[in-house]
């Protein structure tokens, strides 16, 4: 007979069918069970002062930055979310996640306890990939019967044409999906957080909308992030169209004027030493330098200025962006430009990883490069890009 006084409530919580976390204010885990533990394959210290996205594969953080966290700020909860755990070993574990938020009564976060369940609905799925690609085998397969009378040479050149047709296709697709059918709803979303801060003055919907607010416009920012990194690895690179005779430094100085407006109890020094135009795409140039000043703003010293430098030397335009601060370990220098990579940041620092990643990517499409040394005095990235040589024209004489 079961004696519900002699229940181990501690047992139950460890050895539960299901896997528990508790998340702290900050985002971090503060409590994970044994179960989750044992499906994951790692120890609970290796868990513990995590994040929940530091256990969850690049597509599942993704999603989660700009779905799941949104929701669970706006209403306190969700239910049934597929996400997928990174195992000890590399693989992946598919698992049903339930969350809820407790709240003071001031309705500020104390805590928040997920529900993990394991899931084998992402199976159906596998399978569905499985089905395609053995179709687009068959059609391969079909397409070498029909050009089988051909030359090799041709049938080699015809099958090149298909594959670059529909690359081509599914390229700008992909890039369409992203542009068109995530920018539309979240505009009406804006549009909508508009009219109702028109009518709503009460303290909760003032913070409800603000945080609506806030959610926006950081997935403004990640789309903007997300496509220029689809144009970067699918598109062959993001475009550029420069602008010949125009000056640099009102680029320049309007980006600072912005961050330092954003930020002012943050000081920045201009040092412009430029005595010609600089041919580039002013706007990409303006997003790179934000990307480099904001990133500087984030962990350079506060008490310490940061030296904006921009001068033509031996042919070359040198763009520099130097902050004090605790240098950059080793270990980031080296994955530092990749995407999807943020270190070691404090939780109050959101994003996806990919603003240093772009930022080296506009460098390229200016046929510049974009470097970084970091050492106990200061942490410096550098933009150099060559210039044009200026073509004289002679009588021949």
């Amino acid at each position: 007979m079961f004696d519900d006084q002699n229940e181990d409530l501690e047992d139950l919580y460890e050895n539960a069918p299901c896997g528990y976390l508790s998340l702290r204010p900050d985002g971090r885990i503060a409590k994970v069970n044994q179960t989750l533990c044992k499906w994951i394959g790692r120890s609970p210290e290796d868990v513990l002062g995590k994040r929940l996205r530091d256990l969850l594969n690049i597509a599942g953080s993704i999603f989660y930055e700009t779905h799941f966290a949104p929701l669970l700020r706006m209403q306190g909860f969700f239910d049934e979310v597929a996400l997928d755990l990174v195992k000890g070993d590399g693989t992946v574990l598919h698992v049903l996640a339930n969350a809820a938020e407790r709240r003071d009564e001031a309705g500020n976060v104390l805590f928040t306890r997920l529900t993990i369940l394991r899931a084998t609905e992402r199976r159906r799925y596998e399978r569905d990939l499985v089905d395609a690609q053995e179709a687009a085998r068959e059609a391969q397969r079909g397409l070498a019967e029909a050009n089988a009378a051909l030359s090799a040479d041709m049938a080699e050149q015809m099958a090149e044409r298909v594959v670059e047709r529909e690359t081509a296709v599914l390229r700008e697709q992909f890039i369409a999906v992203l542009g068109h059918d995530l920018r539309n709803p979240l505009a009406a979303l804006a549009a909508g957080r508009t009219i109702l801060a028109q009518t709503h003055d009460d303290l909760k919907s003032v913070r409800v909308l603000r945080l609506m607010g806030e959610s926006v416009t950081r997935m403004n920012g990640l789309i903007d992030n997300l496509m220029d990194f689809a144009r970067g690895r699918l598109g062959g690179g993001i475009g550029i169209q420069r602008t010949a005779g125009e000056r640099i430094e009102p680029t320049l100085a309007q980006v600072v004027n912005e961050l330092q407006t954003a930020h002012p109890d943050r000081h920045i020094e201009m040092r412009f030493s430029l005595s010609q135009p600089i041919d580039v795409d002013h706007a990409r140039i303006a997003q790179m330098f934000s990307n480099l000043l904001g990133n500087a703003i984030t962990h350079g010293a506060e008490d310490q200025p940061i030296v904006v430098e921009a001068a033509v030397d031996d042919g070359r335009f040198v763009l520099a962006i130097a902050n004090a601060g605790e240098p950059i370990p080793q270990l980031a220098m080296d994955q530092l430009f990749q995407p999807f990579y943020r270190g070691d940041v404090r939780p109050s620092m959101q994003g996806l990883g990919l603003g240093l990643y772009i930022a080296s990517q506009i460098a390229e499409a200016h046929g510049g490069r974009l470097g970084v040394k970091s050492d106990a005095e200061e942490t410096r990235f550098t933009f150099q890009m060559p210039l044009e040589p200026t073509v004289t024209q002679t009588d021949g004489k």
